[in-house]
């Protein structure tokens, strides 16, 4: 079931209700009037903005639970792209992260560059996890993300899986900033962007909140990376690459 069946028809509800208040209100003399705008109204509320989250390098407990809690306090969904030496230990979190409907992705086993590695090294960071992922959810619908963003030809041959980048980088490994990466992410967040954060530092953890809270009152709605796309009927292939999902 896509976003729009499981969160948007809040929305068309509520729009639907809202007009029929207003007809009560302003008579049968407008009745006609307020029915011949009706569509429009609820064409708009049933296309909201939309927004991914997605993270990189963990998972860690003490920050990755942090932030798991606060997006189940919100109603969030994100997208997790996990280390595959960091599962054990962790597993608990990663089936968490996926009985409360995030999405999981693969961040190499562990987080080197892709490029230039001949088949057997890319396997050893990318099929590996995979596999590790498979026997842990039961499931092998994995998005990949490249550490650093770097791709080349033999990256998008094995592959295997879309491969996920991103629109809106704050850069939160440098200077570990809440205010700045929230500002920046408000500046450049629009319907359909892709944002990196890192769920491993607990300033990128209250930035992510606080992002999410000034951005509902935006009217943004945030969902997993195949949500976004599949909401803009947009196929996610293997080996190709996405960064954003713009109307």
């Amino acid at each position: 079931m896509g976003v729009r069946s499981r969160r948007l028809g809040v929305l068309w509800a509520a729009g639907v209700a809202a007009i029929l208040m207003v007809g009560a209100a302003l008579g049968a003399g407008r009745e006609a009037a307020l029915q011949a705008d009706a569509p429009a109204q609820l064409e708009e509320q049933a296309a909201p903005k939309l927004i991914a989250l997605t993270f990189d390098d963990g998972p860690r407990r003490s920050t990755t639970t942090a932030l798991l809690d606060g997006l189940a306090q919100r109603g969030v969904h994100a997208t997790f792209f996990l280390i595959g030496a960091q599962i054990e230990g962790n597993e608990d979190l990663i089936c968490r992260m996926d009985a409360e409907g995030h999405q999981i992705g693969i961040h190499t086993y562990d987080h080197v560059s892709l490029t230039g590695l001949n088949r057997a090294d890319f396997s050893a960071q990318v099929d590996r996890t995979r596999e590790v992922l498979r026997q842990l959810l039961g499931h092998d619908n994995f998005l990949l993300r490249p550490p650093y963003g770097a791709t080349d030809a033999s990256v998008e041959l094995w592959a295997e899986c879309p491969i996920v980048l991103w629109s809106v980088d704050p850069e939160d490994w440098r200077d570990k900033d809440t205010a700045r990466e929230v500002e920046h992410i408000l500046q450049e967040a629009r319907d359909g962007s892709i944002v990196l954060l890192h769920d491993i530092y607990p300033a990128s953890v209250e930035a992510a909140l606080q992002v999410v809270d000034a951005l509902h009152a935006q009217g943004y709605l945030f969902c997993t990376v195949e949500e976004l796309f599949a909401e803009r009927s947009i196929s996610l292939e293997a080996g190709q690459i996405y960064r954003q999902a713009y109307p």
